[in-house]
C-alpha cells in the first residue's frame, strides 16, 4: 500500500495530507495510540459476535413457539443484514462528516440497546406482532452494528497502513472467540435462565464497553475527498473481489437459521450442546486468520491464491457438510465438526486478503489516500457483507424447508465456487494483459542481467 514515512513527524500524529505514519516510525513496536485502538476495535469485534452468535442455538427453535416458520427465521436473520447493507454505504460515504469515533462509540450505544430490548420479545404476544418487533428490533441493531464496523475498520486502516491484513486476522481471535462463546454461553443462559437474561447480560455487556472505548479511541480530523462509491465500485477488479465478500458472508449467514435444527434433528443433541457443534468453525476460522493475515501482508503476491483456492476448498466442504445425497453418504456427526473445521479455515483464505486487496487496488488506480477513502471502502465492504449475510439466511432457510439441509447446502456451495473461479479468471486475464503490454524486443530482467554479468566479465 505504499511507503508512509516523513521525518519529523510524532507517533501517532498525522500531518496536513491525511496519511498516517505511525507505522513507519517505529516498525517494531507499537505506539499507545495504536494499543489503544488494538482495545477498543478488539472489543467490538468480540462484543457484536458473542451478540449475534447467541441467537443461532435456541432462537429458531423459541420462534417456531411463537409462530415463525423457518421461512421467517430466516428472514428475521436475513433482516439485519439487509439494514446493515443500507447504512454501511450512507455510514460509509459520511464518516468524515459524522467522524470515526462518534460513529463508533454511538453505535455500539444504539447495538447494546437493541440486543437488551431483543430478550424483552418473549413477552411480546405470539404471530404477528412477536414477528414485527423481532424485525423492527433487529433492524435497529443492524444501524448500530454497521456505524461501529464501518468506523473500526476505516480506524485500523489509517492507523496501520502498511500491516492491515495482519491487523485484522490478528483481532480475527476476537471475532472467533465472540463466535466460539456465544452459542455455549447463550443455550447456557437460556437453559438455566429462560429466554430473555441472554440478551440481558450480553447487552449490558456492551454498554459498558462504550465509555471505555470513548476514552481510548483518538479524534481523527480529516477533509472529505473527492472519490465515490460509484467510481470505486466501477473498478472490475472490486466487482470481482465484492462477489467473493458476498459468497463469504453467505455461507457463514447460511448455517443460522438451519446449523442448529439439522443438528438437533440429525444426531439428537441437548440443546446445550449444540452451541458446542459451532466451535470447529469458529476456532479454526480464528486461529488461522493472523497467519493468513501475516502472509498476505509479508507477500502481497500470494493474495490472489488465497482467494481462489479458499473459494474452491468452501465449496467443496459445503458440497460435504449434509453430506450431499448424490453422493450416498450417511451424515456423520465427525464428519459433519471435521467439514466446519474447514470451512473456517477455507472462509480465513478468502476473507483476510480481501480488505488490503481492495484498498492496494483503489490507490493504484489514482484513489486519494486518507480516511475519506478508506471509509468509501469499508462502506462498500461492509455492504457487500451485508449482502451474503441477508441471502445466506433467507436462501438457507427456504432451501432447509423445501428441500432438506442436504441439499441446501450443496446447492450454498456453489456460490463459492463461481466466486473464486471469476476472481481466478480475472487475475488470468490481468497477468496476461501484462505481458502483452511488455514490448517484446526488450529483453527481460534476467536477460539484463545475464548480458550486464558478460559484459563485465
Amino acid at each position: 500500500m505504499g511507503s508512509h514515512e516523513a521525518d519529523g513527524v510524532p507517533s501517532g500524529e498525522f500531518p496536513d495530507n491525511d496519511r498516517p505514519q505511525v507505522a513507519a516510525e517505529n516498525p517494531g513496536r507499537l505506539s499507545k495510540e495504536q494499543i489503544n485502538i488494538l482495545i477498543a476495535t478488539a472489543s467490538i469485534n468480540f462484543s457484536s459476535m458473542i451478540c449475534y452468535s447467541i441467537l443461532g442455538p435456541f432462537f429458531p427453535k423459541e420462534a417456531e413457539k411463537k409462530g415463525a416458520s423457518s421461512t421467517i427465521v430466516g428472514f428475521i436473520f436475513g433482516c439485519f443484514a439487509l439494514f446493515n447493507f443500507l447504512t454501511s454505504l450512507i455510514m460509509g460515504k459520511y464518516l468524515v462528516q459524522i467522524g470515526a469515533k462518534f460513529m463508533f462509540v454511538s453505535g455500539m450505544f444504539v447495538s447494546g440497546c437493541a440486543t437488551i430490548l431483543f430478550g424483552m420479545l418473549d413477552r411480546a404476544p405470539d404471530g404477528p406482532i412477536f414477528i414485527g418487533l423481532c424485525f423492527l428490533t433487529r433492524a435497529v441493531d443492524a444501524i448500530g452494528f454497521s456505524a461501529a464496523i464501518t468506523a473500526s475498520f476505516s480506524i485500523l486502516a489509517k492507523a496501520f497502513p502498511n500491516n492491515i491484513a495482519t491487523v485484522l486476522g490478528s483481532l480475527e481471535i476476537f471475532t472467533g472467540l465472540g463466535l466460539v462463546l456465544g452459542p455455549p454461553i447463550g443455550g447456557f443462559l437460556y437453559q438455566s435462565f429462560g429466554y430473555e437474561v441472554p440478551f440481558l447480560v450480553l447487552g449490558c455487556a456492551v454498554l459498558i464497553l462504550v465509555p471505555l472505548n470513548m476514552y481510548l479511541l483518538p479524534k481523527y480530523d480529516s477533509t472529505p475527498g473527492k472519490d465515490s462509491f460509484l467510481k470505486l465500485i466501477a473498478l472490475p477488479k472490486v466487482v470481482f473481489l465484492c462477489l467473493s465478500v458476498i459468497s463469504l458472508s453467505g455461507c457463514l449467514g447460511f448455517l443460522d437459521p438451519t446449523l442448529s435444527l439439522f443438528v438437533l434433528e440429525k444426531f439428537k443433541l441437548p440443546t446445550g450442546y449444540v452451541g458446542l457443534v459451532f466451535l470447529g468453525l469458529a476456532l479454526s476460522y480464528s486461529l488461522s486468520s493472523p497467519l493468513l493475515g501475516f502472509l498476505s501482508d509479508k507477500v502481497p503476491r500470494v493474495r490472489k491464491w488465497l482467494l481462489v483456492f479458499g473459494g474452491l476448498l468452501t465449496s467443496l466442504c459445503y458440497f460435504f457438510l449434509g453430506p450431499a445425497p448424490i453422493l450416498h453418504i450417511e451424515s456423520k456427526l465427525w464428519l459433519f465438526v471435521l467439514m466446519l473445521v474447514l470451512i473456517g479455515f477455507s472462509l480465513a483464505m478468502t476473507g483476510i486478503p480481501l480488505f488490503p486487496e481492495i484498498i492496494s487496488y483503489a490507490y493504484e488506480n489514482g484513489f486519494e489516500e486518507g480516511l475519506s477513502l478508506l471509509g468509501l471502502v469499508s462502506g462498500l465492504f461492509n455492504a457487500m457483507w451485508s449482502t451474503g449475510s441477508f441471502v445466506g439466511p433467507t436462501l438457507g432457510g427456504f432451501l432447509n424447508d423445501k428441500l432438506g439441509f442436504e441439499w441446501a447446502a450443496a446447492i450454498q456451495g456453489g456460490f463459492p465456487l463461481l466466486s473464486g473461479l471469476a476472481v481466478g479468471t480475472w487475475y488470468l486475464y490481468e497477468a496476461s494483459h501484462r505481458r502483452r503490454s511488455i514490448p517484446e524486443n526488450l529483453p527481460s530482467t534476467d536477460q539484463e542481467r545475464a548480458y550486464l554479468l558478460s559484459s563485465e566479465t
